[in-house]
């Protein structure tokens, strides 16, 4: 109480009157001091000293909701239902955004259903087409079906179980012949069944078709002709048209190529008949004093070269256009080999066809075996990638040689015929030995293309191969088939046809037709293009250099004319 009273003279101002201090100290003690009865307790001061405080009671006067809860038991307002979860509501969320939701999609509330049921349900819709639906306790769908089956489900459907088969039984394992065990018959089995009259008809039918198509028609050749178109096959002393002139100015007997050859300029003399794209072109033998071309119109004609340059003679033998001809080595007979599957072997200066051969497949490259003692054997490329040896004196297959993958476009001979070199459309270059069945040299790279056309050079040491992606690449035969990098040709434009490749008689130029119908004549040893010129319409497919003329060049075209240039 002391310490009470002794905060009255705290402070105390010398300056201010005893009389301002004491009211001053009555109005700050007030409070201390004891309550005057005779002042009314209305009248006296309330004195309120707690802090103003935000107060934690909702003063909203809003009952609020939990919002778990199931089942509300009065009649809440609006902004009751739709209050904030907590605190105030954001002014800047969307509708969409302040909605109450438990999921990404929006507010999905908890159903109850039994996993039983509702497969149940849905297995019996799948089944029998009808369910009941639990919302209205009505069957959707099959009605019909529903009311047949009672509306029962798949689960009380109960699917009678077929009765099992009865076997004979005989377990007596003394019963050594009887003995079955558990592999008796089945009581009702049948071991054999015949078919009615019904079935046994049909199955005639089916076996009667069955071998037609299984017999292979034997496809009849067409008929041979042949037209002459001279007055006299013979001349004054009984020589026939085969003999080589001798009053042509050059030596066709000659074993020598001329010394130097020459770019050929102009165009000296047009052979025409064909009707259609000529196919291939071949000197006669040794004098090329005849050529033979082969058409796509199913003709082979053989052509003068000198004097009046006529057509001499026309053999007629193929249904279909004629692929590849070739001389034996005297020229007296010739092979020719057609689209309709046929190869046929030609007597030159008669015009009789004197044997055929087919094997059923499109031959697409004839050539006899060079050598003279083997000149009644021939190689044939086909359609179904083999290489198949005929023997013109019994017309049997002697020997096969099935290696490629694709058919076989060209077959040289090599090595003093020892050896031959085949392509095909499986882009690869192989080389056999003669009646050997096993290629014993397979050239293939990725780089590679199809190589459908092959020329052998004069001197036998190169082989020039026309590639499908307009290059002639050169192979050294001496040296194990080595590819000449160096030693490509380009420039031209040959993709996709067989277009000739050939070399000049002494080796200093090689020439080739391209797609456009110009032919390109580059130089042998340095690879350079020296000249190109117009030569057909269509596609050159043939370039033939005169064997002992220096500067003389025969093209064959797809416009069906054959073209003599000088």
């Amino acid at each position: 109480m002391a310490a009470l009273m002794s905060l009255r003279h705290y402070d105390s101002d010398s300056d201010a009157s005893n009389d301002e201090k004491e009211e001053q100290n009555d109005g700050f003690n007030a409070h201390l001091q004891p309550i005057d009865k005779s002042k009314s307790v209305g009248a006296s001061m309330a004195l309120v000293l707690a802090p103003e405080v935000e107060t934690s009671a909702d003063t909203s006067g809003l009952r609020h909701l939990d919002p778990t809860t199931k089942e509300v038991k009065h009649n809440p307002k609006y902004e009751e239902l739709y209050a904030p979860q907590m605190g105030p509501t954001n002014p800047f969320q969307t509708q969409q955004a302040s909605a109450v939701r438990n999921t990404l999609a929006g507010f999905a509330e908890p159903s109850h259903f039994n996993d039983f049921q509702f497969e149940n349900q849905r297995r019996t819709f799948t089944s029998y087409g009808y369910a009941l639906d639990p919302s209205v306790e009505k069957v959707i769908g099959d009605t019909e079906n529903a009311e047949e089956m009672k509306g029962a489900t798949v689960f009380e459907v109960n699917p009678k179980k077929p009765e099992k088969r009865k076997r004979e039984k005989n377990i007596d394992a003394g019963d050594i012949e009887g003995y079955l065990g558990p592999w008796g018959k089945y009581v009702d089995e049948k071991t054999v069944m015949k078919p009615s009259e019904e079935e046994q008809k049909e199955l005639d039918e089916i076996l009667a078709k069955r071998s037609k198509a299984g017999r292979q028609t034997e496809e009849k050749s067409m008929e041979e002709k042949t037209t002459l178109h001279i007055k006299d096959p013979f001349d004054y002393q009984g020589r026939s048209f085969l003999h080589p002139p001798q009053d042509v100015g050059v030596n066709l007997k000659s074993e020598e190529p001329p010394e130097k050859c020459f770019l050929p300029k102009k165009q000296i003399f047009t052979w025409t008949g064909h009707t259609k794209g000529v196919s291939a072109i071949r000197w006669f033998p040794r004098y090329a004093h005849l050529m033979l071309s082969c058409s796509m119109d199913t003709k082979i004609k053989i052509w003068e070269v000198y004097n009046d340059r006529r057509c001499v003679r026309t053999y007629l033998g193929h249904k279909q256009a004629v692929r590849d001809i070739t001389f034996n080595n005297d020229g007296k007979e010739f092979l020719s080999c057609g689209y309709d599957r046929f190869c046929k072997l030609w007597d030159t200066e008669t015009g009789q066809c004197k044997s055929r051969f087919t094997s059923r497949k499109v031959p697409y490259c004839v050539k006899f075996h060079p050598e003279e003692d083997k000149q009644h054997l021939f190689v044939a490329g086909t359609s179904d990638k083999k290489i198949v040896c005929w023997d013109i004196r019994s017309g049997e297959i002697v020997q096969e040689y099935d290696r490629h993958l694709g058919a076989v476009n060209t077959i040289t001979f090599v090595d003093q015929n020892r050896r031959f070199v085949s392509t095909s459309d499986d882009k690869s270059l192989r080389v056999w030995e003669w009646d050997v069945p096993v290629d014993f040299k397979y050239i293939a790279d990725p780089s590679m293309h199809s190589m459908p056309s092959v020329t052998l050079s004069p001197n036998g040491k190169w082989l020039a191969c026309q590639s499908m992606d307009n290059k002639i690449c050169v192979f050294d035969v001496l040296n194990r088939f080595k590819f000449m990098r160096k030693k490509t040709f380009k420039g031209h434009m040959v993709a996709g046809y067989a277009c000739g490749i050939d070399f000049s008689p002494e080796m200093s130029y090689i020439s080739c037709g391209d797609a456009d119908g110009k032919v390109y004549i580059w130089d042998w040893k340095s690879t350079k293009l020296y000249s190109k010129f117009k030569a057909h319409d269509d596609v050159c497919i043939s370039v033939l250099w005169h064997p002992h003329e220096t500067s003389k060049m025969a093209t064959a075209g797809w416009d069906g004319v054959i073209k003599y240039w000088d």
